[in-house]
């Protein structure tokens, strides 16, 4: 599974079409099981779970044991997963039972299926993982639908479980042999929301270096700082690829400034004692490269991490037909995405401080030397331009340094210190969750102002911009408009802040 493909079935419903040969995996590994456990000791098959795996479990409790495991683990807190979120959990989680290396009935890859295809959506709450075993709480919630227990949302309203599959003449799941284990015991949640905070998080940065472009070009800021020959010799993939797309952004600006045209053969200059524009720009203007490329380089090596997880097998055991045999460990542990979580917020925070730091250039007019101070076009004393507006910005970059603490490193032992060392990989991904947000709501902020100051240009500039830049200028002014007298714009904020949230540049 890429990127890609999770975007098609979680964002376009595209349908998931398990192949014969998937089929076939699952089936055989479940065979394989079944007569292998036959007078052996297999975990989550005839012991208990966790530190009651020292309990053997008679035959005729077998069916209950699977049951009493998804019942009693169903108990999240706190907020509910969004559809989308829930949605790429149910692929992740069947992706993996579809290597063939979990031991699952039939019934469990059809039952995901059904659901994901007909846009049931399991009620999961964030609070409940400590992302070893799994994310044994939040995986509970999705089993326990799957058996037609709990609830669903549905259209977004929210439904007992057993009507909507009743509705849908769709049968409950009939749990089998470990199918209660490895449905709850996997890393799959806080794959699922890595996956979604990539791909926000990617949108997110695209529109970071066009904002940041489209600044560098109203301040009249030279070309050098992105160019090919000062990047080249900094060896970062990240730094080159940020300052090639500002340069494919920019490629037909009237406005950004040779220095060679400007500072070493213009005689005029070379005369002056004191120069009024700057010589070099403010760091969040110049050095937009070298901030935004090693957070670049996060969210890749965040892709291919949590890819890598979202196609493997992480559950325990592990059973291996191929070997004839099955292998118990620790695959549900959750540290790589837990780690990849915590770096990518990290770097959003510092995305977020880079769009809070050029709004805030923008708005001090004893910085930029050119436009009224906040941005105002009303009268200055009277109107207040963006000067309320900023304050929004300014509180949620606050709250994403807060927030970058990191979480993998936060274990706490427990069940009875069977788990004494932990990953805290779902709190870890929904944290990033949040910090992605809030950097959405403070880049939609700086955008709303960028415009403004367009706005603000004189005819003759604002003519000269980029062809890239006037396609991100009415893309905005399409949710938010030239502010003049003072009004509420929280509604336009969060207008803007769900277009850039939901489309690519």
């Amino acid at each position: 599974m890429t990127l890609n493909e999770l975007n098609d079935y979680v964002y376009s419903n595209k349908k998931i079409e398990i192949s014969k040969e998937q089929s076939k995996k699952v089936l055989e590994a479940y065979n394989f099981l079944e007569a292998f456990s036959k007078k052996k000791v297999i975990y989550g098959i005839n012991t208990g779970f966790g530190p009651m795996a020292q309990f053997r479990i008679s035959d005729s409790e077998l069916r209950d044991l699977q049951y009493n495991l998804v019942r009693s683990h169903a108990n999240g807190t706190g907020q509910r997963l969004p559809d989308e979120y829930v949605k790429a959990v149910m692929i992740s989680r069947l992706n993996t039972f579809l290597l063939g290396f979990s031991g699952v009935s039939v019934g469990v890859v059809n039952t995901l299926e059904a659901f994901i295809n007909n846009n049931i959506v399991p009620e999961i709450f964030e609070h409940g993982s400590v992302g070893a075993s799994g994310d044994l709480v939040q995986l509970a919630h999705l089993a326990l639908c799957l058996i037609g227990e709990g609830f669903c949302y549905e259209n977004g309203e929210r439904k007992k479980t057993a009507d909507v599959l009743k509705a849908k003449n769709i049968d409950p799941l009939e749990l089998k042999l470990r199918d209660g284990l490895a449905l709850i015991n996997g890393t799959s949640c806080m794959t699922g929301i890595g996956m979604i905070n990539i791909i926000h998080a990617k949108r997110l940065m695209a529109w970071s270096v066009g904002i940041s472009s489209v600044i560098n070009e109203i301040l009249n800021s030279y070309d050098d700082s992105f160019s090919k020959e000062l990047n080249e010799v900094k060896l970062h993939s990240g730094q080159n690829e940020i300052a090639q797309r500002m340069r494919t952004f920019l490629k037909d600006s009237k406005l950004i400034k040779s220095r060679e045209e400007h500072l070493f053969t213009n005689e005029s200059f070379l005369e002056q004692e004191e120069w009024q524009h700057k010589i070099q720009e403010y760091y969040s203007i110049r050095c937009v490269p070298q901030i935004l490329g090693p957070i670049n380089d996060a969210i890749e090596a965040a892709e291919k991490l949590v890819l890598e997880e979202a196609n493997s097998a992480n559950d325990n055991p592990i059973i291996r037909p191929d070997k004839n045999n099955v292998f118990h460990g620790g695959n549900f542990h959750g540290d790589y995405i837990s780690y990849e979580m915590d770096k990518l917020k990290i770097g959003i925070t510092k995305l977020s401080v880079l769009m809070e730091r050029q709004l805030n250039f923008m708005l001090n007019h004893k910085l930029n030397d050119k436009f009224p101070a906040f941005l105002n076009a009303g009268k200055l004393g009277l109107n207040f331009g963006f000067q309320g507006v900023q304050y929004v910005a300014t509180s949620t970059t606050a709250e994403n340094k807060m927030l970058s603490n990191p979480m993998s490193v936060q274990s706490i032992p427990n069940n009875n210190d069977n788990q004494d060392i932990v990953s805290m990989g779902t709190n870890s991904a929904w944290i990033a969750k949040k910090v992605i947000e809030n950097a959405f709501q403070v880049t939609s902020v700086h955008a709303m102002a960028v415009c403004q100051a367009i706005d603000l240009l004189e005819e003759k500039e604002k003519n000269a911009i980029s062809t890239n830049s006037k396609k991100f200028y009415y893309k905005i002014r399409t949710k938010s408009d030239f502010i003049t007298e003072d009004v509420p714009v929280f509604e336009s904020i969060k207008s803007v802040t769900k277009l850039l949230q939901t489309n690519e540049i």
